[in-house]
């Protein structure tokens, strides 16, 4: 149910009508325990992810750091408080060296269509 925040359980929503329907699975605004979960596909992995923070590398030398709200099987995203990376190579044109300009921006909300992604992770954690 959607509009009850008080369970503290993975939600799913479907939309589409009975010839094209669509699974997205959403967090819940609420700190939750994740329960021991058996990992039996590959999206089993980031639905462990959901209300955490993850990494998304992107074609074109994007990359994506944010709090996973929702995700569907074709790895379309919906990530919130985005740090957005971009990183160009420009030659210098003296010396033919490669120099390496990242470029980054904040975005409060963020819809990630699934065909860009290459990875999904989450953060690397630094210190112990």
């Amino acid at each position: 149910m959607l509009g009850n925040r008080e369970k503290h359980e993975t939600e799913v929503v479907v939309t589409g009508n009975n010839s094209n329907i669509e699974l997205f699975k959403m967090a819940d605004d609420q700190e939750q325990q994740v329960p021991a979960q058996t990992v039996e596909e590959p999206l089993d992995l980031i639905l462990l992810s959901l209300d955490e923070r993850i990494y998304v590398k992107m074609k074109n030398d994007r990359e994506l750091r944010g709090r996973l709200h929702a995700f569907d099987q074709h790895l379309n995203i919906v990530i919130g408080d985005v740090e957005e990376t971009v990183t160009t190579v420009e030659i210098d044109e003296e010396t033919y060296e490669e120099i390496y300009k990242s470029t980054k921006r904040n975005i409060p909300m963020l819809f990630v269509r699934g065909d860009g992604v290459i990875l999904v992770s989450p953060p690397m954690r630094t210190g112990t």
